[in-house]
């Protein structure tokens, strides 16, 4: 039996973006499809102000990257934090990306801001700071795409990091068996990554960006990032 994950799209991508790579939650299913876990997926986009119906039953519910704040007072944040603080008291697991992964920080009781380290744009490489037994395939260390500038700065007092760098000291935390983030990105593709630098040249500087473009000519480990997120969902669950 597959197991059911609901993804929470927080964003809708730009309009020159829209065609070739849809949008967040597309991505994910893309990149789900690729690990080893059976599961399937459908895709709220919150940002328009859709939900799943509170009867409909779900594995795991996962809150997608997005170029807002997680710290912002859009109304639609607001009105994710109330759903996804009722999903957490209920005992439901949460998984996090990007902006997902700081606002579940902030929401149970972390704290995320923008970063004084600046943008941190293209292939990313971590340290896994603790190993379990849902990190499978193990990795020592960790390689992701990335595209932020804000950063988790103090996490919730039952959270633990997983992966860390000297540029980003939590980047992936999880809090009991419940909730699992992580700042980068594995839905992305290489050529995303690069048309989000090309978009952002401007403002990102000479330096970041051909640094940024420099690091795709590495590959990175979404896919297993991808397979940890469903077997720490899957722990605990009975799977036929």
């Amino acid at each position: 039996m597959s197991l059911q994950i609901c993804i929470l799209e927080t964003d809708i991508l730009r309009p020159e973006l829209i065609d070739d790579f849809k949008g967040y939650g597309w991505m994910f299913k893309q990149l789900f499809a690729k690990q080893s876990v059976p599961a399937e997926f459908k895709v709220y986009n919150v940002v328009q102000g859709e939900y799943p119906p509170d009867d409909e039953h779900f594995d795991a519910y996962l809150v997608t990257g997005s170029k807002a704040d997680s710290f912002g007072d859009d109304p639609w944040i607001q009105t994710l934090k109330t759903f996804l603080l009722d999903r957490y008291q209920r005992g439901d697991k949460l998984l996090g990306i990007c902006f997902g992964h700081q606002l579940l920080a902030l929401l149970l009781g972390g704290k995320a801001e923008r970063a004084s380290q600046g943008w941190g744009v293209g292939i990313h490489d971590y340290r896994i700071d603790e190993q379990h037994e849902w990190m499978r395939p193990p990795l020592q260390d960790l390689t992701l795409l990335v595209s932020h500038q804000d950063q988790v700065t103090s996490l919730p007092d039952n959270a633990r990091v997983i992966a860390s760098s000297e540029f980003c000291p939590v980047a992936a935390y999880a809090i009991g068996e419940q909730v699992l983030c992580f700042q980068g990105h594995p839905e992305f593709v290489h050529d995303y990554s690069r048309a989000l630098l090309d978009l952002r040249k401007d403002f990102l500087g000479d330096t970041v960006y051909s640094e940024g473009v420099d690091s795709l000519d590495r590959q990175h480990q979404g896919t297993t990032v991808a397979e940890w997120m469903m077997r720490f969902v899957e722990k605990g669950k009975r799977v036929a």
